[in-house]
């Protein structure tokens, strides 16, 4: 059984720097006595994803970051969660195969992922992500709990901005192959609900601010996701 209160490591997401995530870190440091790190990622560092090294990059300060928590804390384990992109390229450190440099065996020292508003089926997806789905289907670490977080948006709701209203069912169609989708506004529930794994869908909830008021790592959402993902495996 996973342990509740073991340390936490955040990966976020394209083109999302380190604040934005700094409410979900002090939500659980203050709020359940958590200690919680994010991996550093520049906007540089996530236009580097476009090609393997962008990867080896960030999952390899991944790697470092977690043999520090384990060092600092003295924990066996940690909590990865992953947001958007990060949940997709989490499943490939977690593995011992699939790209060299990338696929660091994380699972030797995480057993459990929880990805928020991650594309992990994809009609259409990068090259990289193609590959963790062709390589790593599903849930492909047995000794890891999987939680995949999916967010519904209601375009016609006071909290969807503009910008969602105007794109989303663009990316839908991209991402699930129909633009008339349940999703958070950027990734269909269909691709965020990653096959095999424990599923949390959430109401009124958009991918990141620039898609609605409430997000993922809105404080109201938090406490939502995070009670549901601590329940026990079964």
């Amino acid at each position: 059984m996973v342990n509740p209160s073991q340390p936490v490591i955040i990966l976020g997401g394209f083109l999302i720097t380190d604040e934005a995530y700094q409410p979900l870190v002090d939500w659980l440091r203050v709020e359940r006595g958590i200690d919680a790190s994010v991996v550093h990622a520049s906007r540089t560092d996530w236009l580097l994803t476009s090609w393997d090294l962008g990867w080896r990059r960030l999952l390899q300060r991944t790697e470092a970051l977690v043999l520090k928590v384990l060092r600092d804390s003295g924990s066996d384990q940690v909590t990865l969660i992953g947001h958007s992109s990060g949940g997709v390229m989490l499943r490939l450190y977690l593995a011992d195969h699939g790209l060299e440099g990338a696929s660091l065996n994380g699972q030797r020292h995480c057993d459990r992922l929880i990805s928020l508003g991650s594309p992990h089926q994809a009609v259409r997806a990068t090259p990289l992500r193609a590959m963790v789905g062709r390589l790593l289907p599903g849930c492909a670490c047995s000794n890891v709990d999987y939680v995949s977080v999916a967010g519904r948006l209601d375009l016609a709701s006071p909290m969807a901005t503009n910008f969602a209203r105007r794109s989303a069912a663009r990316s839908y169609r991209q991402i699930a192959g129909a633009g008339d989708v349940s999703g958070d506004g950027l990734v269909p529930v269909s691709s965020a609900l990653l096959s095999g794994s424990r599923p949390i869908e959430l109401a009124e909830t958009a991918h990141g601010g620039f898609f609605g008021s409430t997000w993922y790592g809105s404080i109201e959402r938090i406490e939502q996701w995070w009670e549901q993902t601590i329940s026990p495996k079964p």
